[in-house]
């Protein structure tokens, strides 16, 4: 199993370019289901859990090819099974998104529960409910979603009473085909969803109030062929501005999208960075001085968002003073506090709430990742701590970052990766 070594203490310099959004390309990817035509997707990130979707749709019947700009593209037309099998959905989660595509398309859909990071409970019934109220019968039988509907869904006025990004991006996918209008209250805002439903509105959707609490899709009878630029990973982006301020570095990135982390660069300002933006780059420059602790709260976007906050812990654990974070979205997102002080961290967990007490220098240690961001916390603690620091578990890295031990290495990051 590979293993990141890293030799800490060296401030991050330098410019990469951010990849395509891994939570954009996955439903938008799933997307394709709906169109007659074939979809071509570019920027997609050369991720896990794209390699997982795209093997998931292989394994339906789906038509993919590579073309020379290495956009991929989708020809749905050639599905021939319409079963999610549970050995591809239970290592990623959004393999739940293609049971809106296929059901409004196809009429049927089988599809296994989901899998994904261990960070907390994720129930799909606001799917599954907001799929009935289109019309939809779904029974749950040994671990499997069985949907069907005889004919069209039909458009359906729907209140989900939790903000859940799946579930808006599963119940918008599957009301743009259905027969009338669909009202989606309480949605989700992330600009994810915003991008897919840019993606859906090129294939011919009708949709209103994207990136709002209210959706409004006028169903349409076809979906027709585009090609699609996938969003900037805002994600990824926050991960290496972290990572520059943590090691009191200066980083440039390029191809990224500064207004969608907002509450984000706030807050890396407020622990002493200087930001500078254009419209597709963003610079840090921390001028070789320590950080500053700064209080984290989790919430749907446009809050502070909770991928983000694993980062966060870890530059608080080497910044001056004292801070808190609470998290409001998973309730086990804070496991990686465990982790981080045994690289000597100050870190106190009372139920959703970590106290950090930040100290001058972490010390390299052999640490263990639980989780995607939680993967990402340990990379960048290794990157400021004095000493050897060995993170297992990579695999989970490996779904949400493209290349990262490259593009450390290109801002003068000791990082390779093992065997072992």
């Amino acid at each position: 199993m590979d293993k990141l070594l890293i030799r800490g203490g060296r401030p991050l310099h330098g410019e990469i370019r951010i990849s395509g959004a891994k939570n954009s390309a996955l439903p938008i990817l799933a997307a394709t289901l709906l169109a007659d035509e074939p979809v071509t997707i570019r920027n997609l990130p050369h991720l896990d859990d794209i390699t997982t979707m795209v093997a998931l749709l292989r394994s339906m019947g789906v038509e993919l090819v590579v073309d020379e700009k290495l956009g991929v593209e989708v020809n749905a037309n050639t599905i021939n099974e319409f079963t999610a099998p549970y050995e591809l959905v239970k290592v990623m989660r959004a393999s739940i998104l293609v049971l809106g595509p296929m059901l409004a398309h196809f009429g049927r859909a089988r599809v296994s529960f989901p899998g994904g990071c261990a960070i907390g409970a994720r129930p799909v019934d606001l799917h599954l409910r907001g799929l009935e109220a289109m019309g939809a019968k779904i029974d749950v039988d040994e671990g499997y979603i069985n949907a069907e509907v005889k004919g069209r869904l039909k458009g359906a006025h729907f209140f989900m009473d939790t903000v859940t990004v799946g579930g808006t991006e599963n119940l918008l996918m599957a009301a743009t085909l259905a027969e009338g209008r669909t009202v989606l209250e309480n949605a989700a805002r992330e600009p994810e969803i915003v991008d897919l439903a840019n993606c859906l509105i090129a294939m011919g959707a009708k949709i209103q109030g994207h990136g709002t609490a209210t959706i409004v899709i006028d169903g349409v009878e076809r979906l027709h062929g585009c090609e699609y630029t996938v969003m900037p990973d805002r994600i990824e982006a926050g991960t290496y501005l972290v990572a520059a301020a943590a090691t009191r570095g200066q980083v440039r990135l390029k191809d990224v999208s500064p207004q969608t982390l907002d509450a984000v660069l706030a807050k890396l300002e407020e622990a002493g960075a200087t930001i500078r933006t254009g419209d597709d780059w963003i610079e840090l420059d921390m001028a070789g001085q320590r950080p500053r602790g700064v209080n984290i709260r989790t919430a749907p976007y446009p809050a502070f968002p909770t991928d983000m906050q694993a980062q966060f812990t870890a530059l608080n654990a080497v910044a001056a003073g004292s801070s808190h974070i609470i998290e409001t979205v998973f309730e086990n997102r804070l496991i990686q506090a465990q982790e981080l002080n045994r690289m000597g961290a100050r870190i106190t967990v009372e139920g959703n709430s970590a106290f950090i007490e930040g100290v001058e220098q972490l010390r390299g240690a052999p640490v263990i990742a639980s989780d995607l961001r939680a993967s990402a916390c340990l990379v960048i603690a290794g990157l400021a701590a004095q000493g050897e620091t060995l993170v297992d578990r990579i695999y989970h890295i490996d779904r949400g970052y493209e290349c990262i031990e490259e593009k450390l290495q290109s801002l003068g990051a000791d990082i390779r990766r093992v065997s072992g």
